[in-house]
């Protein structure tokens, strides 16, 4: 019997004529993208919203587990075309692996900084399993990216934190594929808000999808901060920034500029979340929707439901919620809740007595 393979592709390959390349980029790429549009059913119930829809973008379900993919398949691609031979970045977690692996795919050598305790361990697992060299440095995250940018400067080794462009570009891919599967941009858009980059690119996404003629509309961007790391939400640098949510545990944001813009020009808002709020998203996702995400995906979440208290949004209108990452980044998070465990004998009397 033949086999047909279904050819699957990632967002160079079906979103190239928006995106910086030409006939001599090499595309590297794990087949990043087409995350699914989950519609929330138990979360518009939770709030008494009966005429707005809310979904959540879950770009857990990319090939490293987090949004990072959709930037990190077009930074090493324009790395390999440039003809770089490794690169780095500093990073929370996230980052450290979709670079490892992306670097991998094509033979580049990956160095990863990251701040000293402040990394789930399922993502630094990546790291290493992808074969990344991992250098943990005695500082946060800020201090790291500063790092990265001075061994980069000469060019010899390409820096793939945010502030590369052709992340951004790549990242904008997420706001295309919302308007493809709704029809158009929705009204809101909430998301949570670490280094400032995804906030930047989907805001870029959305302008020139509706410059083309995809969209009708642009949404406000509602973006969300922890609260022991808000720097924009404080409109100064936080040095010792602390939060549960370790992927947004950021100081002072990279594409802090970009974020403010997306906020003003969208006529949105970016605000904070405590700790307890992101925890208590967290779990309701979970256990109540079905979706497993990290903590910092649940700042978007958080915010929604805090906005919602307010009477914020508007009858009849649509929010989409971007969850950045999978719930399995954070095992240890995952597993810090007093769960019961029921150790009873192997027979049906003792499970029976368990369950009724």
């Amino acid at each position: 019997m033949p086999h047909y393979a279904v050819k699957k592709i990632g967002i160079i390959e079906r979103y190239q004529e928006y995106l910086p390349v030409t006939d001599r980029t090499p595309i590297i790429s794990l087949n990043e993208g087409n995350t699914p549009l989950i519609l929330a059913e138990a979360l518009p119930v939770e709030l008494g919203l009966k005429n707005i829809r809310i979904y959540y973008k879950f770009e857990g379900l990319n090939p490293t587990g987090s949004f990072k993919d959709r930037g990190m398949t077009l930074a090493i691609s324009k790395a390999v075309e440039a003809g770089s031979k490794a690169v780095m970045c500093a990073s929370t977690g996230n980052t450290s692996a979709s670079a490892a692996a992306y670097a991998c795919r094509c033979g580049l050598k990956c160095f990863v900084l990251i701040p000293e305790g402040k990394i789930a361990k399922g993502k630094l697992l990546q790291a290493y399993r992808y074969g990344a060299k991992v250098i943990m440095v005695e500082g946060n995250f800020d201090e790291a990216l500063e790092i990265v940018k001075e061994m980069t400067q000469d060019g010899k080794i390409t820096l793939v934190n945010s502030i590369n462009p052709f992340r951004i570009e790549g990242q904008k891919t997420g706001a295309f594929e919302i308007v493809d599967d709704l029809g158009d941009a929705p009204e809101y858009h909430a998301i949570p808000v670490g280094n400032a980059g995804n906030i930047t690119a989907y805001w870029k996404g959305y302008k020139e999808y509706k410059k083309a003629g995809k969209s009708e509309k642009l949404p406000k961007m509602l973006g969300f901060q922890a609260a022991g790391s808000a720097p924009i939400v404080l409109g100064k640098r936080v040095e010792k920034p602390e939060t549960l949510a370790t992927a947004i545990r950021i100081g002072n944001p990279a594409s802090w500029q970009g974020a403010t813009a997306a906020r003003d020009e969208s006529g949105g808002l970016i605000d904070s979340v405590t700790d307890e709020e992101i925890t208590r998203a967290y779990r309701f996702i979970a256990e109540r929707e079905g979706v497993f995400a990290e903590p910092a995906s649940a700042a978007g979440v958080a915010g929604v439901i805090k906005l919602a208290q307010k009477n914020f949004f508007k009858e009849g209108t649509r929010i989409v919620i971007t969850l950045t990452g999978s719930g399995l980044k954070d095992p240890d998070f995952a597993l810090s809740f007093e769960d019961p465990i029921f150790k009873v004998k192997s027979t049906v009397k003792a499970v029976k007595e368990v369950i009724e």
